[in-house]
């Protein structure tokens, strides 16, 4: 029956390994697939080689949300992605990685549940990191849509991320007067004890420390963000004269 077998490898997958292990093993069975219809043989060297948690595979799932939140698959998006995984992981990674990522758009899977899974084995700092992601890649095309913003706040539901994280995230992408306050998660009525404050507590739960075990890319997001919190500070003490 045409068809069945990835259907098979994608219930194994989720039975054994959760919703990604759902979507790896659907996307094996397709892979499987086509290359019998090809030339009648498979061999696993041909597919990527990937694991439980892996963290690449994560990533690919949260990028095609919110790639198809607009219906729209950009060239710019696309090489965002690329671009990304070859300067953290090198080009056979990435090359792999986009193997499996175009069969991961075409799969309609259940996004809460996968998310509820990346929770499960992510640490908090990871998770931030992927909503910064999520933000640069929806800026890719040079605009960030507002239904684009509506599925990165879904996701942050979905993983545990603070309405305040999302925020703070959100006014390093999308600047207006008050990205500032945002970006350090305060008030713009803040006095200059609680601006302080708020800026501690930034730094630290923002440190690139938190996600050195991500490597040597993640690092350098992680060091965006610690920039733009110090920015963000530097900006209101010049506002508030202090």
């Amino acid at each position: 029956m045409p068809g069945w077998e990835k259907w098979l490898w994608g219930g194994l997958g989720w039975a054994m390994l959760g919703p990604i292990g759902g979507i790896l093993g659907f996307a094996l069975g397709s892979f499987r697939e086509r290359a019998s219809e090809e030339d009648g043989s498979y061999t696993d060297r041909a597919y990527p080689r990937t694991r439980p948690g892996d963290f690449g595979v994560s990533l690919l799932v949260l990028f095609a949300a919110l790639m198809r939140a607009d219906e729209q698959l950009r060239k710019s998006e696309l090489s965002f992605i690329k671009d990304f995984f070859t300067r953290t992981f090198g080009p056979e990674y990435a090359q792999e990685r986009m193997i499996l990522f175009k069969d991961i758009l075409e799969q309609d899977y259940p996004l809460r549940d996968v998310c509820r899974q990346i929770r499960r084995h992510m640490d908090h700092p990871s998770r931030l990191e992927l909503i910064h992601l999520l933000f640069g890649l929806a800026q890719a095309d040079g605009h960030i849509d507002q239904v684009e913003i509506d599925v990165i706040g879904r996701i942050c539901g979905y993983l545990g991320i603070s309405p305040a994280d999302f925020e703070s995230i959100k006014a390093m992408f999308i600047r207006d007067t008050s990205s500032a306050y945002k970006v350090l998660e305060i008030e713009q009525d803040a006095d200059e004890e609680a601006i302080k404050k708020a800026y501690r507590r930034m730094a630290n739960k923002y440190h690139p420390d938190k996600v050195n075990h991500l490597g040597e890319e993640f690092l350098q997001v992680a060091e965006e963000k610690f920039k733009a919190i110090n920015a963000a500070y530097q900006e209101i003490k010049r506002e508030r004269g202090f």
